[in-house]
């Protein structure tokens, strides 16, 4: 049973970085837009090193790998090995099958347009695996343990990096391209690996139907729910806030019941990104 799920994992991630290969080879390449990744890197010294942009790659994600094993330890594990290599070998293969490779839109711009959206479904495959496609991840792992920066900005700024790196090859304009497509890859990566795992807070205080509310969670919605005791500031009177987690779907309905059964309930809603649950003993001071 563990083989077979290995060998599942395995065929899952081989997709999902042949996906960002083709991303790369026929939608970043034509662009020339050095957006936020070792192949925007790659791509940018091409124009120096007598080398294709797939074996540029190649040797940049041994070499992260490497200094990453050297200074980080183990925390590379083999889902990231496996996709650092297996990404500069599919886009090898592109290469030799497709030598004169163009742009498919004509368009820069929506070459790089294109590139976020493709890119992001591969890459937000492998993050629900919890593997990467190493790289830029590397960098900003090194950076979060030895500058204590943040791993959200130490991933925006070495992709900044990248995309600044492009004026030593480039115009101006594209230049600026990579500037503002590392932004917007940051902002779609976003949408795609936390944006379609956002769930609800709800938080309900209500007067007269607490109990109802309640049931309705428990044995309609069949979500969870915690009661705290909330005491108002100004008549110093003790209430029952329901506190519930749900999804969008169950949100739609949550709501729709609220404001039937009690339109004069507060309720406030706040986006929740991430839950966990740390068993007894774990995690304890």
């Amino acid at each position: 049973m563990k083989t077979e799920q290995t060998i599942r994992e395995l065929l899952v991630m081989t997709g999902a970085t042949l996906i960002i290969a083709a991303a790369v080879f026929f939608f970043l390449i034509p662009s020339h837009a050095a957006v936020s990744s070792v192949s925007g890197l790659a791509m940018v010294l091409s124009n120096f090193v007598p080398l294709s942009i797939s074996a540029i790659t190649m040797a940049l994600n041994v070499v992260l790998l490497a200094v990453g094993f050297l200074l980080c330890g183990h925390e590379f594990g083999f889902k990231t090995v496996y996709t650092s290599i297996l990404l500069p070998v599919f886009m090898g293969i592109f290469e030799i099958l497709l030598p004169d490779n163009t742009s498919i839109s004509g368009d820069a711009m929506l070459d790089v347009v294109c590139y976020i959206f493709v890119v992001s479904i591969g890459l937000s495959i492998l993050f629900n695996m919890n593997a990467s496609s190493g790289g830029l991840d590397i960098v900003a792992k090194i950076l979060n343990r030895y500058l204590h920066m943040d791993l959200g900005k130490a991933m925006g700024l070495s992709g900044m990096l990248v995309a600044l790196s492009s004026a030593f090859a480039y115009d101006k304009k594209t230049v600026v391209l990579s500037v503002l497509g590392t932004y917007l890859n940051g902002v779609v990566l976003d949408y795609f690996i936390f944006g379609q795992n956002i769930k609800r807070r709800v938080c309900i205080i209500s007067k007269d139907k607490e109990k109802q509310i309640c049931d309705w969670i428990l044995y309609t919605l069949k979500s969870g729910a915690t009661i705290y005791e909330a005491r108002g500031a100004y008549d110093g009177i003790a209430r029952n806030e329901i506190i519930t987690i749900v999804d969008k779907h169950e949100y739609q309905k949550l709501m729709q019941y609220v404001t039937k059964e009690d339109p004069a309930a507060f309720v406030t809603v706040y986006n929740v990104s991430d839950m966990r649950y740390i068993p007894k003993g774990r995690g304890s001071l």
